[in-house]
């Protein structure tokens, strides 16, 4: 089944992590503003964002992510940090169902995407389980079946 296109939905995506779907068993997704400075927001919509190395920790007062890349601009009158720890804004029960699964399922965040929506910056998170390698090598045959599978319906159409 196909997904429903965010473009459509009013979502502009200004970064996303590819490698987070091979990597990790994804499990539950939260959707999360962020607490972020003006010149941060004029950055990410500008298009310099990164989300290759980000993840997310539970702390003592809410969840933060991390290592997540946000480039200052260079004819910013105040900069920012690129790699500060921004809070994610989440409710109370979201916060406690991550906590649980982070706690007691061995489970770690994983940022998937940063979009706007309405205007307002947020961010996908998802708990996530790590791949073993072998894990990994079967995905890679699963989509190279398809890809194989696709080819011979395209090929067949043709005639």
């Amino acid at each position: 089944m196909a997904r429903p296109d965010p473009e459509a939905s009013g979502e502009k995506v200004l970064a996303r992590n590819r490698r987070a779907g091979f990597d990790y068993d994804l499990g539950s997704r939260f959707e999360a503003g962020m607490v972020l400075r003006g010149s941060e927001v004029k950055s990410m919509r500008a298009g310099a964002v990164s989300l290759a190395e980000a993840w997310a920790s539970v702390e003592a007062d809410g969840v933060y992510l991390k290592n997540m890349t946000v480039e200052p601009l260079a004819h910013a009158a105040f900069g920012h940090e690129p790699r500060r720890p921004r809070k994610l804004l989440l409710h109370a029960s979201e916060i406690e169902e991550i906590r649980k699964g982070v706690d007691h399922g061995h489970m770690t965040l994983v940022a998937l995407r940063v979009y706007l929506k309405n205007g307002l910056v947020k961010t996908e998170i998802a708990l996530a389980r790590g791949k073993r390698k072998g894990d990994k090598r079967e995905a890679i045959k699963l989509r190279e079946a398809n890809r194989d599978a696709m080819a011979a319906v395209r090929r067949e159409r043709k005639g």
